[in-house]
């Protein structure tokens, strides 16, 4: 029973990789921000969302229009086409209903982890290099990744107690390149570095800092305190999360919202310039009210940067030049 259904959950997933396919990005080269075809990927998920859940095995339809509030935010943002890692708290939230709704128990946790979150990746990889997903929030390069953080978290808990591979081992091109397909803290590393230029020390810091840490087992406890810390105690993510009869809010009364408040993203709202506006223009408009500067897509700035060497764009070339290593 409880293996039809993980087979089931990820036929889902496989569904909305399909639709993606199915639903190409629109022509939008000027722009290195979110594409708008995304939003008709979203309301396709929307639309079909209940139908999917009416098909979990053993799962009570009652609960259906709760539990489908999780899956269809885990997605990304409609509004602003983007993504972090709010909307990835989203798709935990998601399995962890439908646990606690007795479709699975914990003995499903490694399968749950090792094939459909890990089956979630794959499909969130597709729709951020697909529609240039803004990353939601994003710390830069003092982040983990642009994107995700979860896939670090388990992905340090897969690797503790490994016979040879350390944390310093994702600095070996090799090795990363060899395991990468089998633990995903690797495959992780290995993706930055397939879409990010320079060294990991320059692009992400912070991982070439934890590769410092001596064993698997202090990286994992570091992750789930900073994941506390940085996902679950941040208002910008838990002001948009819905809180029902699954998951109840336990915490302080909310404040009673103002008329500005009721916004959708009140508190969240990353800047934007109108379309055609001069970088000046863009500069001008300063920090959001949460997240920073308006940061591109990395898959659209690698797209970028790849056309510029295509063409010859921006490259110095003549007699004595030659390139400067960045590091």
């Amino acid at each position: 029973m409880y293996l039809e259904a993980i087979e089931y959950l990820i036929s889902a997933l496989d569904r909305v990789e399909q639709l993606a396919n199915d639903i190409p990005p629109v022509e939008n080269k000027a722009s290195r921000f979110g594409n708008p075809a995304f939003r008709t990927l979203y309301d396709k998920i929307s639309s079909e969302a209940d139908n999917w859940h009416q098909g979990i095995p053993n799962f009570p339809k009652e609960a259906i229009s709760e539990v489908s509030v999780y899956f269809k935010e885990c997605w990304g943002n409609r509004t602003r086409i983007d993504y972090g890692s709010g909307m990835e708290l989203n798709f935990l939230c998601w399995l962890y209903c439908i646990e606690r709704l007795g479709v699975l128990t914990e003995d499903d946790h490694k399968a749950l982890v090792v094939r459909v979150f890990w089956r979630y990746i794959g499909v969130m990889r597709v729709l951020q290099s697909r529609y240039w997903l803004e990353p939601a929030g994003s710390h830069g390069v003092w982040g983990l990744d642009d994107y995700h953080f979860l896939p670090f978290l388990f992905g340090s808990a897969q690797l503790t107690g490994h016979k040879y591979i350390r944390p310093k081992s994702i600095h070996d091109a090799e090795l990363v390149e060899e395991y990468s397909k089998d633990y995903m803290y690797l495959a992780c590393i290995r993706f930055i570095n397939s879409i990010k230029t320079a060294s990991l020390r320059w692009h992400s810091p912070m991982l070439d800092d934890i590769s410092g840490v001596k064993t698997w087992d202090k990286v994992n406890s570091g992750m789930i305190k900073m994941y506390q810390a940085e996902v679950l105690g941040k208002l910008p993510v838990i002001q948009h999360f819905l809180f029902g009869s699954i998951l109840p809010y336990q915490g302080i009364p909310a404040p009673a919202p103002s008329t500005e408040e009721e916004d959708a993203h009140w508190g969240h709202a990353h800047a934007h310039a109108p379309a055609g506006a001069s970088p000046v223009d863009r500069a001008a408009l300063g920090w959001g009210d949460c997240c920073g500067i308006p940061v591109p897509s990395a898959f659209a700035a690698a797209a970028e940067e790849a056309e510029k060497k295509r063409s010859g764009i921006g490259l110095l070339s003549g007699q004595g030049i030659r390139p400067v290593p960045f590091d």
